[in-house]
C-alpha cells in the first residue's frame, strides 16, 4: 500500500516535471523569437548599407563630376588670365640641391602662355666642391677658396649678378658650380627658384652650403628683375620662411592651376607669399597689384 508521503513525493514530482517542461517550452518558444527578430534586425541593416553605399557612390559621381568641371574651367580661363603677360621674358630655373621634374614641368606649364621661354634650368651642386671651384677661378681672387672659404659668399654673389648679365667667370664655373643644367646659363629676365635642403651634410659643408645659396640669392635680387621662390604643396619643410627671409616673392603650390598663376603674377611684379600654406597672403595677389 502506497501511503500519503509517496503520494505527496509523486505530486511533487509531477508538479515539477510540469514546471520544467513549461519552462524548456518558454525558452524554445524564447531562442525562436530572438532568432527571428535577430534576422530582421540584420535584414533590415543590410538594406540599410546598401542604401548609405548607393547615396555614397552618387554623391562621389556628383563630386567627380564637379571637379572635372572645375578643372575644365581652370584650364580654360587660365591663358585667357595670363596670356602675354610675360612676352619676350627669359626665365632661368634655378635648383638648389636635387632638382624636380615635376616642378620643372610645373614651371613650364605655367610660362606656356604668357609669352615666357624657359631658357636655362639650373642644380646648384651642393655641398660646393670648392676644389674644383677654386681650380675653374683660375688667375682670380677666388683661385683662393680652398685657403679662405669666406670667399664662397662673394663667389655666390658674382654668380648671381652673372646669371642675370651673363660674365666670362660664371661659363668657367659652370661646370663645378652647377651638378646639372639644361639650356642657356643666362642673361636671365628674371628667376625661379626651387630649395630642397641636402641630408647627411656636416656642419662644415652646411655652413659652405648656406654662404654660396646666400651670396646667389643677394646677387640676383640686387638686380631689378623678379625672382620668386616655388615649392609643392605638400613639401616639409616648407621654405617659404627661407625664401622671404631673403625677399623673393614665394608660391607654395605651384603643383596647382593657382600656384602657375600666382608664379606668372609673382614673375610679373607682385610681390608676397603666395599659396595655400600657413604663410601664404593669399591665392593670389591682390588685383591692384596685378596690373593689365
Amino acid at each position: 500500500m502506497f501511503s500519503f508521503r509517496y503520494h505527496a513525493i509523486s505530486l511533487v514530482a509531477v508538479l515539477v516535471a510540469l514546471v520544467v517542461g513549461v519552462l524548456l517550452g518558454v525558452a524554445i518558444g524564447d531562442a525562436g523569437l530572438v532568432s527571428s527578430a535577430e534576422q530582421n534586425l540584420r535584414a533590415n541593416l543590410r538594406e540599410d548599407v546598401g542604401r548609405a553605399e548607393d547615396r555614397a557612390t552618387d554623391l562621389e559621381s556628383k563630386l567627380s563630376e564637379q571637379r572635372r568641371q572645375a578643372r575644365r574651367y581652370e584650364d580654360a580661363s587660365y591663358p585667357l588670365l595670363v596670356g602675354g603677360r610675360l612676352d619676350g621674358l627669359r626665365v632661368g630655373l634655378l635648383f638648389l640641391g636635387s632638382p624636380s621634374r615635376e616642378v620643372r614641368d610645373e614651371v613650364a606649364d605655367a610660362l606656356e602662355p604668357t609669352g615666357a621661354k624657359l631658357t636655362g634650368t639650373l642644380s646648384l651642386r651642393e655641398p660646393p666642391d670648392v676644389a674644383a671651384l677654386a681650380d675653374a677661378a683660375e688667375g682670380t681672387r677666388y683661385s683662393l677658396l680652398e685657403r679662405d672659404p669666406d670667399l664662397l659668399d662673394d663667389l655666390g654673389r658674382r654668380m648671381g649678378i652673372q646669371l642675370l648679365q651673363g660674365g666670362k667667370l660664371l661659363r668657367a664655373e659652370a661646370s663645378a658650380l652647377f651638378s646639372r643644367r639644361a639650356g642657356k646659363l643666362g642673361p636671365f629676365d628674371a628667376v625661379v627658384v626651387a630649395r630642397r635642403l641636402p641630408e647627411g651634410l656636416s656642419d662644415e659643408q652646411r655652413k659652405q652650403t648656406d654662404a654660396l645659396e646666400d651670396g646667389l640669392m643677394r646677387g640676383l635680387t640686387e638686380n631689378p628683375v623678379t625672382v620668386a621662390g616655388v615649392e609643392p604643396t605638400d613639401s616639409t619643410p616648407s621654405q617659404v620662411p627661407w625664401y622671404r627671409d631673403r625677399d623673393l616673392s614665394a608660391v607654395d603650390n605651384i603643383d596647382s592651376v593657382a600656384g602657375h598663376g600666382a608664379l606668372v603674377f609673382a614673375l610679373a611684379g607682385a610681390g608676397g607669399s603666395f599659396g595655400t600654406g600657413p604663410l601664404a597672403e593669399g591665392l593670389l595677389p591682390a588685383v591692384e597689384s596685378v596690373g593689365g
